[in-house]
């Protein structure tokens, strides 16, 4: 079964995001559990926690297919020990705060070098930093978002993932969110060598690590290296692609994700996604 939703709202309080899938015929959705371009927000509040667990009920939204993203501002491969301690902190914070509200995932940017280490030393920073903070928190999975590779960016190439991976202690509580966007505009060419791209995901990484979807098109063409969505059938990836996909039982039973530019669209987006399964 295909999980779809978008990245929500969560403004006025966490418990209007469900409300806010509801609204989209979501029975998936994203949402930033605190402000994410600030390095320390308010603690959730108990009425906050108890009514965001209640309406995710109320609508059938199953904290599985949830995909809280942590804030802009985190570097987990930072360079530097100031900034690197400060993102390890902020990062718990946000594992803390998925805790608390009884979700599973919490979807994250590996981080950047900035120039100033070697790729291999930021990605090694990366995966002490997840180890750093399982280790104080329980039952959330940290899921590693692939990037377009923009700048100094970590994460756009498949064995940067599984580079991290391979250095988590607790590799149950490690997994990968795959971006369409990001994947094509870093060089894999979704729209025409599909299979091979999965097949070069399953052998580098695998299926099993496949925690989530971020389902968007791109304004950018392959291989740019540059981050910009597009909505669905706007972009350079065309329909055929989204509907193969909604079709390919490796997908089922995770949350898939978009985050198109305009979300006045994203109810007819679902619509459509939902349309294109056989059967």
């Amino acid at each position: 079964m295909k999980f779809l939703g978008a990245h929500v709202s969560a403004s006025g309080g966490v418990e209007n995001a469900p409300l806010n899938a509801h609204e989209i015929g979501a029975n998936a959705f994203a949402l930033f559990t605190k402000n994410q371009r600030q390095w320390v927000s308010k603690p959730l509040t108990t009425e906050s926690i108890e009514l965001f667990k209640a309406n995710c009920a109320k609508y059938g939204l199953l904290p599985e297919y949830i995909l809280p993203h942590d804030s802009y501002l985190i570097n987990l491969g930072h360079p530097e020990e100031e900034g690197l301690a400060k993102s390890r902190a902020a990062f718990l914070d946000e594992m803390q705060r998925c805790e608390q509200l009884g979700l599973k995932l919490l979807n994250f940017h590996p981080g950047s070098h900035l120039n100033k280490i070697s790729i291999e030393d930021s990605l090694t920073r990366v995966a002490e930093s997840i180890n750093y903070v399982l280790n104080r928190t329980k039952g959330v999975t940290a899921v590693i978002e692939n990037t377009a590779g923009q700048g100094s960016n970590l994460g756009n190439e498949f064995w940067q993932l599984m580079y991290i991976i391979d250095r988590v202690e607790d590799k149950n509580r490690v997994g990968i969110c795959l971006d369409t966007c990001h994947t094509f505009t870093a060089g894999y060419d979704l729209k025409d060598s599909y299979d091979a791209v999965f097949n070069d995901f399953e052998q580098q990484v695998g299926f099993k690590y496949l925690r989530a979807i971020h389902l968007n098109d791109t304004k950018k063409e392959l291989g740019t290296k540059v981050d910009r969505h597009a909505n669905l059938g706007e972009g350079f990836l065309p329909l055929d692609f989204f509907k193969r996909l909604m079709n390919d039982p490796r997908f089922d039973n995770i949350p898939i994700v978009l985050e198109t530019p305009d979300e006045s669209k994203w109810k007819a987006e679902i619509e459509m996604l939902r349309s294109f399964i056989d059967g």
